[in-house]
């Protein structure tokens, strides 16, 4: 697996592994089978895995921490802070200094570890000045608890705001061939800063891997049957683009997967996706999406193909979108 750089020197493999899913929103998980899974990354040098306290919750802080706990150096490990306050609080987002080194301490026990690799704010708190919070999150490069930091979801003015404090090395958003937003602001702003993109759901949630034909193909319990992009008339209206992408995907010779990965991949070497997925032969798969190479005519199709504001739908449901791009 080849590696590439976010922020001024943090180096990561050049497809990460998201552990959400593991033990949250999706259904079928198992931890046995998750373990395995980690384990087959580590192995194709899959070796940047992202989690949260919020995974669970604090449950999957657990399990990658028992998963990598004696080959820590190994890893390049990410979690995140403030999507909600631990569970004895009900604030959601909280960005309060306080509870900046309170969620750091609890993350680092989940985990196991004594030190965070790249520890991002997962969601903008309205209430709190990005220069508090991310001057918390300063304290703690300097007691030793942090070496990078990161955001998740801001918009391109608070990414210059909190940079001015401290240098952040990524900000993670959903990016993919369906959700293309964050072309407008976000990544200039980026690039103009030297701040790398870490994406999340780059699949799609899993539409763009061809394998959900129907809303019946997710179980009851799975999250996904709230998002709008999984409903009615966005269902079928989203399930066309998928198609087309399979169509040139099988004009490569390549999976739906690999072509949505390669094309993230494409997008600069800033860029490093984080597909998800409970299954160690979907590592296979993704680790492979390295090694597609799309040509100049190949992105111009994916461009026609799935535009900006393409996916019909929003991305989450009314309360979830409201804390986006803070």
């Amino acid at each position: 697996m080849d590696t590439r750089t976010l922020g001024q020197g943090l180096t990561v493999s050049t497809v990460g592994l998201g552990c959400m899913g593991m033990s949250f929103a999706y259904a079928g998980a198992d931890d046995d089978r998750s373990r395995a899974t980690i384990d087959r990354a580590l192995e194709r040098g899959v070796t940047f895995l992202d989690t949260a306290d919020i995974y669970g919750p604090e449950t999957n802080e657990r399990l990658v921490g028992a998963a990598i706990r004696h080959r820590r150096d190994q890893v390049v490990l990410a979690t995140k802070f403030g999507a909600r306050s631990l569970e004895v609080e009900g604030r959601a987002p909280d960005g309060r200094p306080e509870y900046v080194a309170r969620a750091c301490d609890a993350s680092l026990a989940r985990l196991g570890i004594d030190v965070i690799d790249l520890y991002y704010q997962h969601r903008v708190d309205p209430q709190v000045p990005i220069e508090e919070t991310v001057g918390a999150m300063a304290a703690l490069v300097q007691a030793g608890k942090v070496r990078h930091l990161g955001l998740s979801e801001a918009s391109a003015a608070t990414i210059r705001r909190a940079h001015a404090v401290h240098p952040i090395t990524a900000v993670q958003t959903e990016y993919s061939l369906w959700t293309r937003d964050l072309e407008a602001e976000i990544l200039p702003a980026l690039d103009e800063l030297g701040i790398g993109l870490v994406a999340y759901s780059p699949l799609g949630r899993g539409f763009l891997t061809g394998a959900i034909r129907t809303p019946d193909d997710l179980a009851e319990d799975d999250w996904r049957r709230t998002n709008p992009r999984f409903q009615g008339e966005n269902f079928t209206r989203n399930l066309q683009l998928v198609d087309r992408v399979r169509d040139l995907a099988g004009q490569k010779g390549v999976t739906a997967s690999q072509l949505a990965l390669a094309w993230v991949l494409a997008q600069g070497d800033r860029v490093v996706p984080i597909p998800g997925t409970t299954r160690p032969e979907r590592i296979d798969e993704n680790a492979a999406a390295v090694d597609v190479a799309l040509t100049p005519e190949e992105l111009r199709t994916l461009d026609e193909l799935a535009p900006v504001g393409a996916a019909a739908g929003d991305r989450y449901a009314a309360p979830m979108m409201a804390v986006l791009n803070g």
